[in-house]
């Protein structure tokens, strides 16, 4: 992922999240929905489930809202089924975006995912247009202000079994394997070290700087796919 700085580039996607933090706890209660569904509301036994769980404390969902999820899920009482779509297409610029979708409806959700790309200057492509760009990885963020010397964090990560560990202004970003997540999380919690972001996410593995007037069309086309109910995440290779 080259550009700028990819800790300003990941923090901006999630501090974006945060400020709508209504819709996104609603979003982050169906990922958990989906996740007990399938492989049943214990996180010690469900790894999808531990993952989500994780996701979701890192954006300060209260316990309350992710229990509720969990027992929804397994209660027996609730049907709904939801299928997981991901649309790949072209924002403003020829900027690579790929929009992950959790619908009861899928006529419903492919016509607003088209319809936010048409309205801001994007085109949404067939699938693996834009996919080969990305790659799906574990992610760790360590804000700079923790107190731990940088190269034994480095050390440490690599030994537990992380791919890559990248020290910038802000703090530190260490990608793993994404079933590599979990354990060189632990190890790290071990040592006594608290993250600020930890999830499973897909890494562009290059950026393109857009025009301003591209940049902002394309700001619009994340808030307008964000907006809506079904979308649970969208990358893209905007720096």
């Amino acid at each position: 992922m080259a550009g700028h700085s990819k800790w300003k580039n990941i923090q901006h996607r999630k501090n974006t999240q945060d400020a709508k933090r209504g819709k996104i706890f609603m979003k982050l209660a169906r990922e958990i929905y989906v996740a007990a569904k399938n492989g049943g509301g214990d996180p010690e036994t469900n790894s999808a489930l531990r993952l989500v769980i994780e996701k979701a404390r890192t954006h300060n969902m209260p316990n309350d809202n992710i229990e509720r999820a969990i027992q929804k899920a397994t209660g027996g009482q609730d049907d709904t089924q939801y299928d997981e779509i991901t649309y790949e297409g072209y924002g403003p610029g020829g900027i690579a975006v790929m929009v992950k979708v959790l619908t009861d409806n899928r006529n419903r959700s492919a016509a607003e995912v088209r319809h936010a790309f048409t309205k801001n200057g994007g085109n949404l492509g067939e699938n693996g247009c834009v996919a080969f760009m990305f790659e799906r990885k574990g992610l760790l963020m360590i804000d700079k202000n923790v107190e731990a010397d940088e190269e034994e964090i480095m050390l440490q990560a690599i030994e537990a079994g992380a791919d890559e560990v990248e020290s910038e202004e802000n703090g530190m970003i260490i990608y793993t394997e994404p079933d590599h997540l979990e354990s060189v999380k632990e190890a790290l919690e071990a040592e006594g070290i608290q993250f600020v972001t930890s999830e499973v996410t897909m890494i562009p593995q290059t950026t393109t700087t857009p025009s301003e007037e591209d940049a902002m069309k394309m700001q619009k086309l994340i808030d307008m796919l964000e907006d809506y109910d079904d979308v649970q995440d969208v990358y893209h290779n905007m720096d």
